[in-house]
């Protein structure tokens, strides 16, 4: 592996930029007369989004310039709302049924909570000195907001996009998405692969290009997450609507928790391997049909784990550092040596999380195997790969290997 890297020459300037978006949650503070201008907004806002969603349901006309031309006019004279509001109101109402139909249900009503409602930067909302001058009805508020979440963007002269406000628990947010312009990794630049194999007992486990292994265990975790469900196991056979509002918070509790889980690794991983880092993932599309396979008792676990989202979340805080991410093929790579290249289905004992291979007896924990194998592949990417070449974030790597020929640990 040190071989590979004597070969790449960092000294090649970056020919691309890639533009990071990130959503920025941005608590707001409005007055007592300023809350009540937003609820009434709220209100309308509700009210206009489920009068549109009844004319799409109805009509089946997703194609936004056609709704415009059908309901425009008729939704201000009715509902008396502003232009850019009717706009608002439209895009949201689109973007949510095709959501739905991308999923993959079936085409039924989809209703509106009111909990939020969309703003145009520069239409809607803008910042006016140390404060956000926001649209409702006929007048405009300006707000105090807590000035830390977009310090770093301002200072990287972010650009602001379309916002949401959000009220939850009796506060009120801005979730405002910042985007700005970083420097794309190249294959010249290319310093270190780390081989991630994600898991449930081990919830992460990476091998570097200097051979160090790390685990980040998930035994609290799987732990945890086993109390949520005996919970919601209890509240289902209730069978009452305390019960069901109870389940709504546990899910809600449970989503929260494992992002945080997420935000914790993903920052860990990018926070101590250096710029010019090469994550290799595997490529996971799939894994929930995968896992019909495994036991019962075990599905809940490895089915409802956010592999997507840690992915997502890597990604993003990768390319915030000058890093990037790659997906290779995971086929085998828990059941090849990355000693002498032997594969065979009996060299791992998934029962006891260890591997030994029967041709050169190399024994290690099973996830590290995997690590090993995942960052050897990420290895032969870069290397066969054209040094100018930009690496795309979470690109799918072609990799040919060679199976006698893989490098010792």
């Amino acid at each position: 592996n040190k071989l590979v890297f004597q070969n790449i020459l960092i000294n090649n300037k970056v020919m691309k930029n890639d533009t990071l978006v990130i959503t920025a949650k941005v608590q707001i503070f409005p007055n007592k007369q300023q809350v009540i201008e937003l609820k009434k907004m709220f209100e309308l806002y509700s009210l206009a989004c489920n009068w549109l969603s009844k004319k799409v349901f109805q009509n089946k006309i997703l194609n936004q310039v056609k709704l415009h031309h059908l309901v425009y006019d008729e939704m201000r004279s009715e509902l008396g709302t502003k232009a850019q509001f009717t706009q608002s109101v439209i895009k949201t109402v689109v973007a949510r049924y095709k959501s739905v139909k991308s999923n993959g249900h079936d085409w039924s009503l989809v209703k509106f909570s009111g909990n939020d409602y969309d703003l145009v930067w520069n239409r809607d909302y803008s910042l006016v000195g140390h404060q956000f001058s926001v649209g409702v009805s006929s007048v405009r508020i300006k707000v105090n907001f807590a000035k830390k979440p977009l310090s770093q963007f301002q200072k990287a002269k972010a650009k602001f996009g379309s916002a949401k406000v959000v009220n939850k628990f009796g506060k009120w947010f801005l979730h405002i998405p910042m985007s700005k312009e970083v420097p794309a990794l190249t294959i010249d630049e290319v310093s270190n692969v780390v081989g991630v194999d994600l898991g449930i007992n081990h919830l992460a486990t990476t091998y570097d290009s200097k051979g160090k292994t790390n685990f980040y265990r998930g035994g609290v975790v799987k732990q945890k997450r086993g109390v949520f469900k005996a919970i919601r196991k209890s509240l289902q056979e209730k069978q009452t609507s305390s019960a069901r509002h109870r389940l709504k918070q546990i899910g809600s509790r449970e989503n929260r928790y494992m992002t945080d889980v997420n935000h914790q690794i993903t920052k860990a991983l990018t926070q101590k391997h250096p710029k010019g880092t090469v994550f290799v993932l595997e490529d996971l599309t799939g894994v929930r049909h995968a896992t019909e396979k495994v036991r019962l008792k075990n599905r809940y676990v490895s089915v409802s784990w956010a592999f997507y989202q840690f992915k997502q979340l890597l990604c993003y805080k990768a390319k915030e550092n000058g890093q990037s991410v790659i997906l290779i093929d995971p086929k085998y790579t828990s059941q090849t040596c990355p000693k002498c290249g032997h594969r065979e289905k009996a060299n791992r004992d998934k029962k006891k999380h260890h591997f030994h291979c029967k041709r050169c007896h190399y024994q290690s924990n099973d996830d590290r195997i995997g690590a090993m194998n995942i960052h050897r592949k990420g290895i032969e990417f870069v290397s066969q790969s054209d040094p100018s070449m930009v690496i795309e974030q979470a690109s799918i790597a072609k990799v040919e290997v060679n199976q006698p020929d893989i490098p010792t640990a």
